[in-house]
This record gives structure tokens, sequence and C-alpha cells, in this order.
């Protein structure tokens, strides 16, 4: 990977000591980010994907998987090295997987600049594969404090269709996704955890689903209880959207996958292109609460996101 720039932030280390603060470091290129003075979360990108990890709670529980970032949780499993904290990409644009790399010639999102706002930052991004920028993206993290026991990080995506057309082909592999703790998972050795969706079902049944929102719920690393949930916008393409929730812990909104999750014989159904020049803008939210499934109010929480503009 290309050396990043962060030409906008190198001179702004933080804004102030309470709410959300960015720290910058260029070795390697990273945004730190912080609440209050103590660690949040961090925009990483060591790997052929940018990330956020860890995620935490109110409580400072992380809420993400610690591998492959970290390697002293031995109890924890060493599958799909490519899910980090929580991330986009896809696993099939013009037939390059920008989701788990298995195929395609050498596909990558790479940072092109960064700059800031108070409680937010945005990164031009670039899709590169087989030589050819495939889609460039403007992406914008932005941060909320909604009380003392939830936070909430908004992302906005907009993803261009750059030397030539853009396919996004129909694949469960993608979209929007996080990777949750060994607690808060359904299945392993430490799972303790359930999932839930905005309609009503709960657990297995939530996967290939179409719902506003889609939660896991259970105890953290300090076996307190905790919430992590994905909003999806009403403006996004294919609203409500399709979800690949595993009981492992993977949980990914994912409006392309048609076929994989309704079942379908027709492997192009969800395929959806973007011609050159042509532009189409995503939005998710984040949620993190340190409290239980009802404490958390998705349901009003997401109205309150779905009305935002």
């Amino acid at each position: 990977m290309k050396r990043l720039l962060f030409p906008l932030l190198l001179t702004t280390a933080a804004f102030a000591e309470e709410g959300f603060t960015f720290k910058i470091t260029t070795e390697p290129p990273a945004i730190h980010v912080e609440l209050d003075g103590k660690p949040y979360t961090g925009f990483l990108t060591d790997s052929k994907v940018p990330y956020m990890a860890p995620l935490r709670s109110a409580s400072g529980a992380v809420l993400t998987r610690h591998w492959p970032m970290e390697d002293s949780f031995k109890e924890e499993e060493r599958d799909h090295p490519h899910h980090r904290g929580f991330w986009m990409s896809h696993g099939e644009v013009n037939g390059q997987d920008f989701w788990a790399w298995k195929f395609g010639k050498d596909p990558k999102i790479e940072v092109q600049k960064t700059r800031t706002g108070k409680d937010s930052f945005t990164v031009d991004l670039a899709w590169t594969a087989d030589g050819k920028t495939q889609l460039t993206e403007e992406r914008t993290y932005s941060f909320k404090k909604i009380d003392d026991k939830t936070t909430m990080i908004g992302f906005a995506s907009k993803l261009t269709a750059a030397d030539g057309d853009a396919t996004f082909g129909d694949t469960k592999e993608g979209f929007f996704a996080i990777r949750v703790d060994r607690t808060l998972r359904l299945k392993g050795p430490q799972a303790k955890g359930h999932i839930a969706d905005s309609e009503g079902r709960k657990d297995g049944d939530t996967w290939g689903k179409r719902s506003k929102w889609v939660a896991f719920a259970g105890p953290d690393e300090k076996d307190e209880p905790a919430v992590v949930a994905i909003f999806d916008h009403p403006s996004n393409l294919r609203f409500p959207t399709w979800w690949h929730a595993r009981d492992y812990g993977l949980l990914a909104a994912n409006p392309f996958g048609i076929h994989d999750f309704e079942g379908k014989k027709d492997k192009h159904l969800g395929d959806h292109v973007l011609k050159k020049g042509e532009s189409m803008t995503f939005r998710y939210g984040v949620i993190l609460h340190h409290g239980s499934l009802e404490s958390a109010k998705l349901a009003d929480r997401w109205t309150d996101f779905s009305k935002s503009p």
C-alpha cells in the first residue's frame, strides 16, 4: 500500500479535551478517536481495506473482535482475517474482490486525502484493482454522544464510478459490516449473545431478511450488558436492506446479495451498475450502548436517525 496522505490533519491534534477529539499518527497513518479524553476507536489503514477498531462502549469495554489486530486473546478464533472492527467493502466490483481479496488483481482501498470537521472527519478513497480505479469514494465518519450510555457513529459514503462503469455483483460477501467480540456472539466457547432486528425476528431468523436495523446484544468482556446495532437509512439503495447476520459475530448490511439471501436462481438479480461518472450515496449508523436491548431504545433511535438530512 502506498504512503497515505493526511495533509489537513497533521496540524490539528485535538479540538478539545471534552467530547470527541482526533489525534493523528503518521507511522502507521491512523486517526485515533477519543471521547472525553479516553480511547474510543481508531481509523486504521494497515490492511488492504481501511477499518475502524476497536469500538468501545461507555464502560470502556471493547465490543469488536480483537484478532487479527491483537493476538493476545488465545481463546479467540482465528477466522476471516479480513473481518476487522467495522468497515465497508464488497466482494465483487467489476469482478474484483474487495471483501476477502480472494480473486481479482491486487484489490485494495487506499486513502488519498483527509479533512476534518468538529465531530467528524472525511476521507477520500480510491478502490483500485487490475491497474484501474474502479471507484472513488468520499466517506465521512461523524460521532455523537446520545447519552451517558449510548454513542453513535454516523457513516456516509459517496461512491463514484471512476475509470469506467462499475458493476456491484450479487453476492452475500459485503457490504457495510461489523465483527463483534466473543461474548456478544451466538456461537463459540464464550458466546452468550443474541441477534434481534426491527421486525421482531431473533437470532438465526434474522439472516437474509430485510429490516431497518439489526443488533447484537449480550454481555461484554466485563460481563456487563451491551448492544451493538447497525441502522440502515431510508435514502439507501433498496431500503430496507438485507442482512448478512451470522452466529459467529458478523453483521453486514448488504443491498446487493439478493440471490444468496432469497435463494433465487438468477445470480445477477442483485447486480447494480453505476455508469462512468455516476454516483450513489449510502448512509448507516452504528449504535454502541452500555445496557440491555430494551434500554437501547433502538426503534426510537432509528426513527431519529431516519429523519436526519
